[in-house]
């Protein structure tokens, strides 16, 4: 089972990776200005879906490797923490990645969750990330490791349906701060991203279990 204090460390970075601006925040978004609160929620539920057949796929993949070598899996890990550090470096690097948001024409619940979910999981950035992300915060070793990493892909998409969904519900107020005061975007890019550089270094010059 994991412990307290890596299952800590795991909350820490997943909520950063989670507010750090990117493709699901910006579609989200704009789905809630253009069709409301409720088209907001069901994008965010959409987007949360798709990260949940990520975890199902990400588990199956690298369960099969966690069979082959422990080594592999390990190589799998030190590229994950130095992909957490060019992410926060490219993240801290963008002037306003919240100028994109958009007016997206208003559609029924279906079609909107529907495309939500398609849109997150043909994301070959979303399949990076879970595939590299996971394995960070599971030892190799452990006869629970399949769990494990279910267990954290099922969490991470718990906190970002609910960090979406609070962005659905405030999509006016948060896009006019984002969107209308660069200097606000500005910050959240530079936190998260530190947080993601930390990390990944962190996770990187960690010893291996």
């Amino acid at each position: 089972m994991l412990d307290l204090r890596t299952f800590i460390l795991f909350l820490v970075a997943a909520s950063a990776a989670i507010a750090a601006p990117g493709p699901d925040i910006l579609y989200v978004l704009s789905r809630a200005i253009s069709g409301g609160r409720r088209t907001g929620c069901i994008s965010a539920l959409a987007i949360a879906s798709g990260e949940v057949v990520h975890t199902l796929l990400a588990v199956l993949g690298l369960a099969t490797l966690l069979q082959a070598s422990a080594n592999a899996f390990l190589v799998v890990k030190l590229a994950g923490a130095f992909y957490l550090v060019y992410l926060g470096i490219k993240l801290m690097g963008k002037p306003n990645p919240f100028a994109a948001v958009q007016h997206l024409a208003r559609a029924r619940d279906w079609p909107v969750f529907r495309q939500g979910v398609v849109t997150n999981l043909f994301n070959p950035k979303a399949i990076l990330f879970f595939v590299t992300f996971l394995p960070q915060f599971v030892s190799p070793r452990s006869e629970h490791a399949q769990f494990q990493l279910a267990l954290l892909g099922l969490t991470f998409a718990l906190i970002d349906v609910v960090f979406l969904g609070v962005l659905a519900l405030a999509a006016g107020r948060v896009s006019a701060w984002l969107t209308r005061k660069p200097a606000n975007a500005r910050r959240v890019s530079v936190i998260s991203g530190s947080l993601l550089v930390g990390l990944g270094l962190r996770l990187a010059l960690a010893e291996r279990d």
